[in-house]
């Protein structure tokens, strides 16, 4: 196999964007987090679809809000792939603030501790992130937080 050290360079400068990116989050420094992403970044996450930076920095707000402690660690990275940039994450936090739930309501601070597993993708391109798509399970963050499924008896109607 030939090695290309431009593509080789150009990886590099990936994972370091996509490292800076988390330690951005883990500081809650929101400047700093949105130099990362283009100007108009698709932001994919289960809590929603956010476009450009006004809409990130808005969705981000939301956790930070909720969670004023909240660290993600990066346990996991694909370094053998070029793009996405695929990681695998645990985040942890306190639950001290008001946070936004799917259904427009304010949950107020529980003081429950949350450990939540995700993993993430990100496409770079220009040395910025254009499309970044975050997976967790919503189920396993809410029922930490004490909240329970519910069924909505209207639907079956």
């Amino acid at each position: 196999m030939i090695s290309d050290r431009r593509g080789a360079a150009a990886m590099v400068d990936k994972w370091a964007i996509k490292r800076g990116l988390a330690d951005a989050i883990n500081d809650h420094d929101m400047h700093r987090m949105l130099d990362f992403f283009t100007e108009d970044a698709v932001f994919v996450s289960p809590a929603g679809v956010a476009e450009g930076h006004e809409q990130i920095a808005w969705l981000f707000e939301q956790f930070f809000k909720g969670f004023p402690d909240l660290h993600l660690t990066v346990w996991y990275e694909a370094t053998g792939t070029d793009n996405p940039l695929m990681v695998e994450w645990t985040g942890t936090g306190t639950h001290t603030g008001p946070f936004l739930l799917p259904d427009g309501r304010e949950l107020e601070a529980t003081g429950r501790r949350i450990t939540l597993r995700g993993t993430c993708a990100s496409f770079v391109e220009n040395e910025k992130i254009a499309t970044h798509r975050e997976y967790f399970d919503q189920l396993e963050l809410y029922s930490q937080l004490g909240l329970r499924l519910s069924r909505d008896d209207s639907a079956a109607a």
